[in-house]
Formats: C-alpha cells, structure tokens, sequence
C-alpha cells in the first residue's frame, strides 16, 4: 500500500517551477549585465566582477537571514501554530531591514578603504569603475533586504507564483534600466548599477505589500514588526547566525579568492568574471531546488514527521541532479554562440572555453549533492554541522587550494577552479554521512520532537 505523502507531485511541481522560473531569469539578466558591461571595456567588466564578490558577501548574510527566517516560519507551519508562524514573520521583516541597513552605512563610509585592502594591485581605471560600481549598488542593501525576506515568506506558504511574478518585474526593470543607462545615456557603469537599485525597491515595496493580506496563510502585522520578540529571534538566529557565518564567511572565502585571480592580469579577471557569470547556468536548478527544500523539509520537520522528510531529501536532490545536468549540456551546447556575445580579448575567450568545458562535468556530478543536501540538514534546524564543514572545506580546499594550484604551481585561474571542485567533494563526503547517521532529526527547532 502506498503512503499519502505530504506533497503530490502537482504540488511539488507548483512549488518548484515558479522557483526554477525566478532562477532563470535571475541568472540570464546577471549575464545580460555583464555582456552590456562588456561593451564598456574590460576595466569595466573586471571592475563590475570584483565588486560583485563583495555584494555577495553582503546577500549571502542577508540570506542566511531570510533562511533562518523561513525555517522558523515553516516548522511553526508545519506545528499547526499559525500565532507564532505570523509573529515569526514580523521578526524577520524587522531583522532583515535593520542588518541590510548596517552594511550600505559601513559601505558608503568605507568603500574605498575595503577596496584597496582587498584589491591592492589592479589598474586605476579597474579601481574607479569598482568605486562607482560599489556605491551605487550599496543603496540597494536594504531594499534587497525587504524583498528577500518578503519573498521567503511567500515561499514557506508555498506561494513562488508569486515571487515568480515579482522577479520578471524586477529583471525587466533592471534589463531596461541597463540598455538605457550604457547604450542611450552612455554613463558606463553607473548604468548597470542605478537600475539595479531601482528594481530592487520596486520588488520589496511589492512584494512587502503582498505580505499584509489577510487571506495568506501568514499574516504580516505591523505590530510583529515594531515589537522586539527575543524568543522567536533567538530561534532565527539559531539557524541564522550559523548559516550567515557560514555563507559570509564562505563568500568572503571567494572575495579573497578573487583577490588572488587579480594578480593573474586583466585577461584572466576578465575571464573569471564571463566564467562566473555563464557557469551560473549550472546551478539553476540547485538554486531553485535548494529554496524548496527549506519549504518542503522544514513543513516535515515541524510535524515531527521525519520519514517524510528523508524521503523529500532523496528525491529533491536526485531531481535537482538531473535537471543540473540538462543545464550543464544546454550551457556547453550553447557555448560558442554564448562566447560571441561578449567583448573579450582571443587569451580571455579561449580561457572562457576551458573553464567553461570542466565546469559543465563537473557540476553535473557533484553540485547538487554538495549545495541542495546541506539544506535539508538546515531546515531540520542542523545548521551547526554544516557551517563548520562549509568554512572548514572553504579555507582550506578552496581558498588554500587556489594559492597552491594557482599561484605556486602557476596554474593561474584554471587551478582555481579546480580548488573550487575539490571544495564540492569535501562537502559531499561530510553532507552524506551527516544525513545516513541520523544525528541532523535531533536539532527540531519549534519543539521537542
């Protein structure tokens, strides 16, 4: 006799495609970006690629805080406790504003100062279009907040149509805003950066509204915003801090990374940045399948139903490797058109092609199993585990790795990747025996289990 499961296959398809959706588009306006920017000059791409190594510092710890967030908001679901699912909510509108907020101040102030510290050697025209770049976009820190946190919400009551339709607005605003600003206003940089701030306030002021009806499953309130809950924020915290650690540290991992690619010659940034951009095509669908993991376990988990959760484990991760792999053959097939899009040097094209070649193999075997598992073991409130492997397997495979491979053993940017693969493997190893010994269905965070 077969179980009733807590998803049908509909339902899982209604959740996964508006992500898988939302992640596309992200994805093809982020190279869309860069191939605009690429018109520019390469100081203006490398500039652009840079500082996009810090931005995602910053969005990576405001996403651990939304994933702290909506792992609290779906295990409270998940419980049957709708009161302390909407003052969860409140929590994490308030605490996704106010750290956003901190970060654009510490920029504004800061900016070149943490620029030349993390990008002493490249050239004066890389630096100023890095200035510009930084700035601008540092605006846009607490808006990105508010929208990211509105649309987890929107997700642990499993409404990515949603999100689905907000993100097309802001990449049609953002996609707009670019060709006007570089190829109508010809203003360079400040064109990629200005829309990107526009679009960011246009989503969080829609989608934050949204989050207010009375008819959603969770009800945002004014008063769950204003007032300061230490409890529920403590829980937050619990999967937030560690993931934020882990994410922050994990990305300033790849800052100091990229710290290290800059002394291999414009060329080479050039390229990393292009093979950054085009290889986010890889990791479309562990993207998406990742966000609806958080949904799917954390719903499991809050019911102290962990039969279902290790069953959902199993066969989002085996989904999101095939369609992983479907991406990575669409990318290579798609390649030499890609390749002509863009304004690069022969060396940067031909370092493109190669890093591009491995990327597609390899994601196709191991990123799944090394970014989507890790999120049910969060969800499931084990976020410890995995920020220690995640900084662990970063510093010392990946960031170490890169220095040996790149710089001592001259590999330059072809051995940092291969340092990035050797990261996957260490994770894959710790992630799957972490899930077969069962110690992660210990770390319930609504209640006893």
């Amino acid at each position: 006799m077969n179980a009733v499961r807590s998803y049908s296959d509909e339902q899982l398809r209604s959740l996964v495609f508006p992500l898988l959706i939302e992640q596309i588009l992200g994805i093809l306006v982020g190279i869309l970006d860069t191939m605009m920017v690429s018109s520019v000059g390469e100081a203006a791409i490398s500039g652009v690629s840079l500082v996009n190594e810090i931005n995602f510092l910053v969005i990576v710890v405001m996403g651990a805080l939304t994933t702290g967030g909506a792992v609290i908001v779906t295990q409270y679901i998940g419980s049957g406790n709708r009161s302390y699912s909407n003052l969860a909510a409140g929590q994490l509108v308030l605490i996704s504003s106010l750290v956003p907020a901190v970060f654009m101040g510490l920029v504004l102030v800061l900016h070149r100062q943490i620029l030349h510290l993390l990008y002493p050697s490249i050239s004066p025209e890389v630096m100023q279009a890095c200035i510009i770049y930084f700035v601008i976009t540092a605006f846009s820190f607490p808006f990105l907040g508010i929208y990211n946190s509105g649309a987890a919400l929107h997700r642990s009551m499993n409404m990515t149509n949603v999100t689905m339709r907000v993100s097309i607005l802001m990449n049609i605003i953002n996609l707009a805003g670019n060709y006007i600003g570089i190829f109508i206003l010809r203003i360079g940089v400040a064109g990629v950066a200005l829309p990107t701030l526009i679009s960011r306030a246009v989503a969080a002021w829609i989608i934050i509204r949204r989050c207010f009806s009375p008819q959603n499953e969770i009800v945002l309130m004014k008063k769950n915003i204003l007032t300061v809950r230490t409890d529920v924020i403590r829980k937050i915290l619990s999967i937030a801090v560690p993931n934020g650690i882990e994410n922050g540290l994990f990305q300033f991992g790849k800052v100091l990374v990229a710290s290290i690619v800059a002394t291999f010659g414009t060329s080479q940034i050039a390229a990393n940045g292009v093979a950054n951009s085009l290889g986010t095509i890889a990791y479309i669908a562990d993207s998406a399948m990742g966000m609806a993991v958080i949904t799917v376990i954390g719903r499991c988990v809050g019911a102290n139903d962990y039969n279902e959760a290790k069953y959902y484990t199993r066969r989002l991760v085996m989904s999101a490797a095939i369609m992983t792999g479907i991406a990575n053959l669409i990318l290579y097939l798609t390649l030499p058109i890609s390749l002509k899009l863009y304004t690069l040097t022969p060396e940067a094209a031909v370092l493109v092609r190669r890093i591009i070649t491995i990327d597609c193999v390899v994601a196709t075997v191991l990123h799944s199993a090394a970014f989507v598992l890790p999120n049910a073991l969060r969800a499931a409130g084990d976020a410890r585990f995995t920020m220690h492997v995640g900084i662990l397997s970063m510093f010392i495979m990946r960031l170490l790795g890169g220095y040996i491979l790149g710089i001592r053993l001259g590999m330059g940017v072809i051995g940092v990747w291969y340092a990035m693969f050797a990261d996957w493997v260490v994770r894959i190893i710790c992630f799957v025996w972490r899930y077969r010994s069962g110690e992660w269905m210990k770390y319930r965070v609504v209640g006893e289990r």
